[in-house]
């Protein structure tokens, strides 16, 4: 299989999961910023050779061809909305507001994340998949889409 089919079929199979959509629907970033900044890290981290610009946006999921130009636009979006994402969680620390009690689901779900990536790194590294582990997995994945459902919804403090 090529590097290119595997960048597809990862890309396929992360961009269309129900945590990935649910995380992305709420984040910063568009999916198609996602897909970008992903092919990016791939190709930076993976690919047995340096990428181009130019092949970097042949990975793109469409069937359309895209310019070099469009996917560094795209990329440095992703960057942009990455970096101001990183500034309100850095500004909310500064005045404190991280530590309000309202925000404790929001650790607990990301604590969730942490575990549930990890069960799943597991079976994929392990390629021997145990029906207690795919259990746990899609128990963990219900209660994620759930939290991540009800943490999607502004927080409101009664006074």
């Amino acid at each position: 299989m090529s590097f290119r089919e595997e960048v597809h079929n990862w890309l396929k199979r992360s961009l269309e999961d129900p945590l990935v959509l649910k995380l992305a629907e709420n984040s910063n970033l568009t999916i198609t910023q996602l897909e970008t900044l992903l092919i990016d890290v791939l190709a930076e981290n993976l690919a047995p050779n340096k990428l181009k610009y130019e092949e970097k946006a042949n990975l793109r999921r469409n069937k359309a061809p895209i310019s070099r130009g469009s996917f560094n636009r795209t990329l440095r979006q992703a960057k942009t909305n990455i970096i101001r994402s990183i500034y309100t969680l850095l500004l909310l620390g500064y005045f404190g507001i991280l530590e309000n009690p309202n925000l404790a689901p929001y650790n607990e779900a990301a604590n969730k994340l942490r575990e549930y990536t990890q069960i799943y790194k597991d079976l994929f590294n392990n390629r021997q998949s145990t029906k207690e582990k795919k259990q746990i997995l899609s128990l963990l994945r219900e209660e994620l889409e759930s939290v991540l459902t009800q943490l999607s919804k502004p927080w409101i403090t009664d006074s």
